[in-house]
């Protein structure tokens, strides 16, 4: 049975267990093998964390403030940020040139399993007890947990609630694939009143969209597990015929022509500006529209499952794109302080109130309550998964370079005509298993 967040608020332990080195950054001066002190006599234990989201740096770098100032042990925690793409080429140059870090952020299974001979087991962390089900699987390699979950991200159909309501729409009235189409074609029947260009904004022009996209078909073919897909030898396209269905649909009502459309024609110019009543994005999308219209993501903005198994099962995919892991090739000083910090970072009063407030995260923790998170899709993204009602992100287990080299392009040459669907799923599938 899991622990309480209320009992895991308790102080984390911060003594040391052991003598040893740390990593060279920013700490004291590097003994013969080019790392820091252990912390005893005063030394400084220096924790490096590799970060692949530009995006949380600030945050990240005052969370490691506040615990290197608070810390009993002379620990130094520093952070490293590598990403527009560059994050994993860079952490492999990092391994490569003996300069490893302590703590690294991974992006799926692929990624964990390239560092697993160097990854410590995180079960026994205080953190590990706290993971909402099912999500620690997205970090685990034959059976052994070597991640701990960043955050929850999810995806879906983002509607305008204004928009909506103009149309006289009830989504909560939505509750099947026909249902759906029903309010697209309402929409459109509308638009010249609704003041809208067309229903949907979907990024055509986007790689990435059409692997999220996917996945809402491809995640009831391996179980809704994160496992099961990566562990698939092969894409049968079992849901195939739904995400035709969809897909045709979009292109009927998108805004044309629906390639050329990227995030920031989609999110930035469109969405914000009531323009489009729906996209395909995920909660990532926040803050940029709270850069645009404070307002927006509070009282307009909304989720829509995707009806990807049949006409009437919805789901919502969601789960932890990024997972932490903890580098054993450290001393053991520097292992248990990049252990200490991330159990503090998630369980101290502290770190919580970073992680709801500055970091804006979908907790990937149990024991929160919904109405502190930061706005209303997150919160039904984090019942949602609570509940286990959502589909997993089986996207990120794709063979490496399938969504780039072939799922895009051929869904590319559907959408433009020049190839069936059945042409689509054909390739598709092939390469899938000649990838893997």
């Amino acid at each position: 049975m899991k622990k309480s967040l209320l009992f895991s608020l308790l102080a984390v332990p911060l003594v040391l267990s052991g003598c040893g080195t740390g990593g060279n950054e920013g700490g004291s001066t590097p003994s013969e093998d080019g790392q820091n002190g252990d912390g005893a006599g005063g030394e400084t234990v220096t924790v490096n964390f590799f970060n692949q989201k530009p995006e949380i740096t600030a945050q990240l770098e005052e969370l490691a403030a506040m615990y290197s100032e608070q810390s009993e042990s002379n620990a130094n925690v520093t952070i490293t940020t590598v990403g527009s793409g560059e994050g994993s080429a860079a952490l492999q140059a990092r391994f490569s040139s003996g300069d490893e870090p302590a703590l690294m952020m991974l992006n799926g299974l692929p990624e964990i399993e390239r560092y697993s001979d160097s990854l410590v087991d995180v079960s026994e962390m205080e953190v590990a007890d706290t993971v909402i089900d099912g999500l620690l699987e997205g970090g685990t390699i034959d059976d052994t947990q070597l991640g701990i979950p960043l955050n929850i991200e999810g995806f879906g159909w983002m509607y305008n609630k204004d928009i909506f309501d103009q149309a006289g729409i009830d989504p909560e009235s939505i509750e099947s694939y026909d249902d759906f189409v029903a309010a697209v074609e309402t929409l459109d029947s509308q638009k010249e009143e609704l003041g809208i260009e067309e229903v949907f904004g979907f990024s055509g022009g986007e790689n990435y969209i059409a692997n999220q996209f996917s996945a809402n078909f491809t995640s009831p073919e391996f179980n809704h597990s994160i496992l099961d897909a990566y562990n698939a030898e092969e894409l049968t396209w079992e849901y195939g015929d739904q995400m035709q269905k969809y897909t045709d649909l979009i292109n009927e009502y998108n805004v044309q022509p629906i390639l050329t459309v990227d995030y920031s024609r989609s999110v930035e110019e469109l969405f914000v500006n009531d323009q489009v009543a729906l996209v395909h994005q995920g909660v990532w999308i926040v803050p940029t529209l709270n850069d645009i219209d404070p307002d927006f993501a509070q009282e307009k903005l909304g989720i829509l499952p995707t009806y990807g198994e049949s006409d009437t099962e919805g789901r919502i995919p969601a789960g932890s794109p990024w997972y932490i892991g903890i580098n054993g090739n450290m001393d053991e000083a520097v292992v248990e302080e990049a252990k200490n910090f991330i159990d503090w970072m998630y369980l101290s009063e502290e770190g919580q109130e970073m992680i709801l407030n500055d970091l804006a995260f979908i907790p990937a923790q149990e024991g929160y309550d919904p109405e502190d998170i930061s706005d209303p899709v997150s919160r039904q993204i984090y019942q949602a998964m609570l509940a286990g009602e959502s589909a997993a992100f089986v996207h990120n287990q794709y063979p490496s370079g399938w969504f780039q080299q072939e799922l895009y392009p051929q869904f590319q040459s559907y959408l433009n005509g020049e190839q069936s669907w059945e042409a689509f799923e054909e390739n598709t599938s092939q390469a899938f298993s000649e990838m893997r």
